[in-house]
């Protein structure tokens, strides 16, 4: 992630001010609420939000996630999340005419903000649930996060991962005692496998983007930034499938309405673009991107319904941008990030 604060005084230009970048370095519903999503999410399970075999199907709108689900994953989580350095880059401030701070999501273990949501969601659990399982199809970051944290908690976990997913992250998953399934051309293939194991052997899915304990446990990267840097002036987050933005979102509002929630997104998957332009969620084109863990081609149902009207302005960037961001941060920073966490610079 990354945060700004101005170096000027008095009204500015919007790109004069302060942005806080929010970035994977590599990634609630009320307890009484359930739903059916629409085709292509999952289908959760009155009184949990997960989705599991064992499931009546009902049929609710979205679930617009509230400002005390994040507070909750706050304290619920903190002692088991690392909280993450933010520190002003010299050179990127200097540059740009501005304090800009660097929110480092990458020091995380597996490797980037999806512990937060992973670990939130898990704790959320039933008793029965954990006994029996969870699922995810996830290509890298969420099925790292959570092979992490259940083997921390003790809770089994299957991960579907696509046939494009990186050798390394396949490899690590198994390391932390997943079991991995390799299925599907693309995430949506692997999705749809992912599901069948749900009915066939009992486990509960976590949707890694859109269920409301995911997009809680991602809001408190916003949280603990606003503390870092309480006079922030803007913070701009890329999105994917918008459960990271729409749980920033929801902290920066009710805390601090003054501060710019910026989303970047890559031209060749701008799933949350199509979204605004339609009105609601819909199917989008994805092409090959440097940001590959941005790469979801529909954004999820309540992270869009949690973000649309909290989100201020979204940037679509092309893949020229995203290199040369990843090769500044390398070269700057010292750091070594994915095309998606690079993104928002």
């Amino acid at each position: 992630m990354l945060l700004r604060r101005s170096l000027f005084r008095g009204p500015l230009p919007l790109l004069k001010r302060a942005r806080v970048l929010s970035k994977s370095f590599s990634s609630a519903l009320p307890a009484t609420e359930g739903k059916k999503k629409s085709k292509g999410t999952d289908t959760t399970v009155a009184g949990t939000g997960f989705r599991s075999s064992a499931a009546k199907e009902v049929n609710l709108e979205p679930v617009d996630v509230a400002f005390d689900e994040i507070a909750s994953a706050y304290h619920r989580i903190r002692g088991d999340i690392l909280r993450t350095t933010c520190d002003r880059s010299h050179h990127l401030s200097k540059a740009l005419g501005m304090d800009l701070y660097v929110k480092r999501e990458y020091q995380h273990e597996s490797g980037s903000f999806k512990e937060r949501g992973a670990c939130n969601a898990l704790h959320r659990l039933s008793d029965e649930q954990k006994k029996r399982g969870v699922i995810a199809a996830s290509a890298g970051n969420h099925a790292l996060a959570l092979a992490r944290h259940g083997k921390r908690m003790g809770i089994p976990v299957t991960v579907v991962m696509p046939t494009v997913a990186p050798m390394t992250k396949v490899m690590n998953c198994r390391e932390y005692g997943a079991k991995v399934v390799i299925a599907g051309k693309h995430i949506v293939e692997a999705k749809g496998h992912a599901e069948q194991l749900v009915d066939k052997e009992g486990l509960t899915y976590i949707n890694g983007y859109d269920h409301p304990d995911i997009i809680a446990g991602a809001g408190t990267v916003g949280w603990e930034a606003l503390e870092q840097v309480p006079d922030m002036d803007a913070i701009v987050v890329p999105v994917g499938g918008a459960g990271l933005i729409a749980g920033i979102a929801v902290v920066m509002k009710t805390l601090k309405p003054d501060v710019q929630v910026i989303g970047v997104e890559p031209k060749l998957c701008a799933s949350y673009t199509a979204a605004i332009e339609a009105g609601e969620v819909v199917d989008g084109v994805t092409g090959a991107t440097l940001a590959d863990g941005l790469a979801v081609p529909r954004v999820g149902d309540n992270a869009f319904k949690t973000a649309r009207h909290r989100v201020d302005k979204m940037i679509c960037v092309d893949e020229g941008s995203i290199a040369l961001a990843v090769l500044r941060l390398c070269e700057v920073e010292k750091c070594v990030v994915e095309g998606g966490g690079a993104t928002g610079l």
